[in-house]
């Protein structure tokens, strides 16, 4: 419980010592500090009745003695420690007082500036709004902690100075796609994970569906939050469906959908019904309805095909590019059969040597009967992959076909 509410504090937290402040890395350590001084001393003395204003407190008390230490910025000293001291006074650990402003959606947008690159994005998102730590962020994309160090430390580097407000409103538009984006990334990721032992790295999946729910809590007008967050869930439902024993991968038409979270199927599908009805069309809600297609059949015998095909046609208009153009190769094959699955893939440009593309090559292959290209297919597939789960997949498959 403890550390789940710090979790969520500590961004909120972080978001209100830089806006004082304004020093992204300072005011970060002291948080950490804080954060560590609460998880000692709460499962002892007690959650405050304010908790997020005990952080606060501590961590400003933090920072005051970090400029204070420092001779060469003896003017700093005394506006900052005058703030800090003052609001000490008035706002003491556990005192009573109002909540403070919540500027984790500010902090996210932050650390989606685009000034950064997609990885720096995902990383400082990561380690600021999420609270992992750096070693966390480093083995879920298996690279080496100094490596991922030194990524954060440029992207703090690349944002200082930039100002903690929200972006202008010309701007904003833009932004929150960007940060749409980043947490669609990290959800990916941690459904699919690209490399290593294992299918899903769910600390990476979790933590993208809290993050998206803040957004939406924060963004409860924009459409396209509640279409990302509806797509999260209804994929992430299959999650215990997904692996068999040792963690084989379990391809969806073979799933036992008695293990599916209804819960959060449903959850989703309100999601996506509200965001269709009140708004324009955008990709990731007509990613959740095709999603949501999928979790309303009972089995993969009885998927609505055609309105699949119908929705992937809408999203390639929308928001083309060679993954929408892949998943509506499947699902052309589905519906008007494989040789024309077949057709719609040699299509496509910009997936050369992707190991998805020749996974679905060799599926539409086996479904034509051409056992031995659909196998060829299929060890090429395992090839190209680096996730270990589908490359035995993609080799049990090839075996089956003899």
């Amino acid at each position: 419980m403890i550390e789940g509410l710090l979790r969520e504090l500590a961004p909120q937290v972080l978001g209100v010592l830089v806006r004082r402040y304004g020093s992204f890395d300072t005011c970060e350590d002291a948080v950490q500090e804080a954060l560590l001084a609460a998880s000692r001393q709460w499962p002892v003395e007690g959650v405050p009745e304010h908790p997020q204003a005990w952080l606060v407190a501590v961590a400003s008390r933090r920072l005051v003695d970090e400029v204070r230490s420092d001779v060469a910025r003896r003017r700093r000293e005394e506006g900052a420690a005058a703030v800090a001291l003052a609001d000490e006074r008035s706002q003491a650990p556990g005192a009573e007082r109002p909540r403070e402003h919540d500027d984790t959606l500010t902090l996210l947008l932050l650390c989606c500036h685009p000034a950064l690159s997609p990885a720096s994005q995902i990383a400082l998102t990561l380690r600021a709004v999420g609270g992992l730590t750096t070693a966390e962020i480093a083995s879920a994309f298996l690279v080496p902690e100094a490596t991922m160090a030194q990524r954060i430390s440029r992207a703090k580097a690349t944002i200082r100075g930039r100002g903690f407000a929200p972006p202008p409103a010309e701007e904003l538009p833009e932004r929150m796609r960007v940060a749409e984006h980043v947490l669609y990334l990290v959800f990916n990721e941690g459904y699919a994970a690209s490399s290593g032992p294992d299918l899903q790295r769910t600390e990476l999946a979790d933590e993208a569906i809290r993050l998206t729910r803040l957004l939406r809590r924060l963004a409860p007008r924009d459409d396209e939050v509640a279409g990302l967050l509806a797509l999260m869930l209804l994929t992430d439902a299959r999650r215990a469906a997904r692996t068999g024993d040792g963690g084989a991968l379990v391809p969806l038409a073979e799933q036992d959908r008695s293990l599916w979270d209804r819960d959060a199927i449903a959850e989703g599908i309100a999601l996506v019904e509200g965001a269709l009805a009140s708004g324009p069309l955008g990709p990731y809600q007509l990613q959740a309805a095709i999603a949501a297609v999928h979790a309303e059949a009972a089995d993969a015998e009885t998927t609505d095909w055609p309105q699949i095909l119908a929705l992937y046609g809408l999203l390639e208009r929308i928001a083309p590019g060679p993954t929408v153009a892949l998943n509506r190769a499947v699902a052309v094959g589905m519906v008007d059969g494989p040789a024309s699955g077949l057709v719609a893939l040699d299509a496509i440009e910009g997936m050369d040597g992707h190991h998805r593309l020749e996974a679905v090559r060799a599926h539409l292959l086996e479904m034509a009967g051409e056992q031995g290209a659909a196998r060829d297919a299929y060890r090429l597939a395992a090839r190209l992959t680096t996730s270990l789960p589908e490359q035995r997949y993609l080799e049990g498959r090839a075996v089956r076909l003899g």
